[in-house]
C-alpha cells in the first residue's frame, strides 16, 4: 500500500509536491488548487527501475526499458483485452487504494490512457535516473493514513 511521505520539498508557492512510496512504487505527483498537473510514477524500484511520466499540456513519456518488454506499462495488453489484464496496472490499483479518492481516479484514468496508447516506440532514455531531489530519504518519514 502506498504511504505518503512527509516533508517533501516545495519549490512552487502555487502548487503542490507529493510523494508516496511502497516497496515496489514511488509516485510523485503535483497539485494545483487540488488538480492533478503532473505525475512521475517510478516502477520496479531494485530490479529494472522505470518511471512513467505525464504533464498536462505535454503528455506522456516513459524511462528505462523498451516498449515490447514484458515489464513496460501496457506491454501485455492485446487489442480488446481488459486494462485490468496488464499486471502493473493491477498492482498499483491494489497499492493506490489508500491514495485521496481524486487523487487515485486521475491517476487511474491517466495510466489507462497510457496503456491503451499500446506504448509504442522506445523509452526516452534507456536507464531511468531520479531528479536530486528524489534522491535519498532526506529525513521524510512515512505517514500511515491507517492509524
Amino acid at each position: 500500500m502506498l504511504k505518503e511521505i512527509l516533508g517533501v520539498l516545495q519549490d512552487d508557492p502555487s502548487s503542490q509536491r507529493r510523494w508516496f512510496h511502497d516497496d515496489y512504487f514511488d509516485l510523485f505527483v503535483r497539485e494545483t488548487g487540488g488538480e492533478l498537473t503532473a505525475f512521475e510514477l517510478c516502477y520496479g524500484i531494485g530490479s529494472n527501475e522505470r518511471a512513467l511520466a505525464w504533464i498536462r499540456g505535454q503528455g506522456f513519456y516513459h524511462d528505462g526499458g523498451i516498449s515490447d518488454s514484458q515489464g513496460f506499462i501496457g506491454a501485455r495488453l492485446g487489442p480488446g483485452d481488459a486494462i485490468e489484464s496488464d499486471p502493473i496496472l493491477a498492482r498499483f490499483e491494489r497499492a493506490g487504494g489508500g491514495l485521496p479518492e481524486s487523487l487515485r481516479l486521475a491517476l487511474e484514468g491517466r495510466l489507462r490512457e497510457y496503456a491503451l496508447q499500446n506504448a509504442e516506440g522506445a523509452a526516452r532514455r534507456a536507464r531511468f535516473r531520479r531528479a536530486d531531489w528524489q534522491r535519498g530519504g532526506g529525513g521524510q518519514k512515512l505517514q500511515d493514513k491507517r492509524a
